[in-house]
């Protein structure tokens, strides 16, 4: 999926990423037999959202041009209340830590008009140079402008380590 490089930029408040139009609409594609949500197009909006949060901390095309990207390595979902076809999308982003090749972002999906939670998403991201698709560390300024995103609120599930460690 592109990132939205040229779209509107957020707001932030209380650290949180937000933007004052839908992500998208609940599409009847995204519908399973059960008329909501089906459980990986929760999945496909987050990484809607992820296109729409990166060019506004440093990790878009630039970073892509210069030969680096984000991998998920770890990922974990809860889902609070459904969502049903046709329903607005609000979607907000919070960076909570990130050091020298790792970032760690939560997600919270939400009723737009409504705005009551739907679900929430936390993501640990690596570091990654595509050209030997290796984990390595962020360009410095890149480091020192997620660092100064970071929140430091806890995360829910997540831990920003290495696996193992």
């Amino acid at each position: 999926m592109p990132f939205v490089e040229d779209g509107p930029a957020p707001r932030i408040e209380e650290g949180w990423f937000r933007w004052d139009r839908p992500l998208a609409a609940v599409k009847p594609e995204w519908v399973d037999g059960y008329r909501h949500l089906n459980m990986g197009y929760y999945l496909v909006a987050y990484d809607l959202q992820t296109d729409r949060l990166w060019p506004h901390i440093g990790l878009g095309a630039g970073l892509r041009d210069a030969g680096l990207g984000t991998f998920a390595a770890e990922a974990w979902l809860d889902y609070q209340r459904e969502m049903t076809e046709a329903m607005p999308i609000g979607a907000e982003s919070m960076v909570l830590a990130a050091d020298e090749k790792r970032l760690l972002v939560r997600h919270r999906m939400f009723h737009f008009e409504e705005g009551w939670t739907a679900s929430e998403h936390e993501v640990l991201y690596l570091c990654v140079d595509l050209g030997i698709r290796r984990v390595t560390p962020w360009p410095e300024a890149l480091r020192e402008r997620l660092s100064g995103l970071a929140t430091g609120a806890p995360p829910r599930r997540l831990a920003l380590r290495r696996r193992g460690a």
